[in-house]
């Protein structure tokens, strides 16, 4: 049983800042993996950026099973989305955003490619549920939450929803 990192909330300013590139494949990283899956999991997650355990590394970890699967744990180093198809509307959540949920609308089949814990190049592919999870974790890898893609007006009354919470010591 590894660490359990703690999740930082916005508005820490390590989930608006561009991750850099994971160059260093070795057991350091192979241990950080598998303490992200146990962060995840204790948080009740089913992704995980490095920058949302306030390591800003191009780096994330994805189980849309939930622990029922081990075949669908999946790590992507260094990803970038390289295809992009349809489009679905749903409801998302973050662990950096706790008890925010908002409509987001994503691509509903993308295709990732990315580097593994041994450094070797992979391509992952996924619908729906993991389709969006993949987008959404690519984003923190970019500094973005899914609030930064609602429109103006939802974006303004979910970030006053914050500040008040904040200001009660609710967050």
């Amino acid at each position: 049983m590894g660490k359990i990192h703690e999740v930082v909330k916005w508005p820490e300013p390590v989930l608006a800042k561009v991750g850099a590139p994971v160059t260093v494949f070795d057991a350091k990283l192979k241990t950080l993996v598998d303490e992200m899956f146990e962060s995840m999991y204790a948080a009740q997650g089913i992704g995980l950026a490095a920058p949302q355990i306030a390591i800003s590394q191009r780096l994330c970890v994805i189980d849309v099973s939930f622990k029922k699967n081990p075949d669908e744990k999946i790590v992507l180093i260094n990803p970038e989305i390289i295809e992009r198809k349809g489009r679905q509307v749903e409801e998302e959540g973050c662990l950096s955003l706790p008890e925010i949920r908002e409509k987001v609308t994503r691509a509903e089949w993308v295709k990732a490619r990315a580097q593994n814990v041994h450094g070797e190049w992979i391509e992952v592919e996924g619908d729906e549920l993991l389709a969006r999870a993949i987008q959404h974790e690519v984003d923190h890898l970019d500094g973005i939450l899914f609030i930064d893609r609602l429109s103006r007006l939802k974006r303004d009354l979910v970030m006053r929803k914050m500040k008040k919470m904040i200001k009660n010591g609710e967050w």
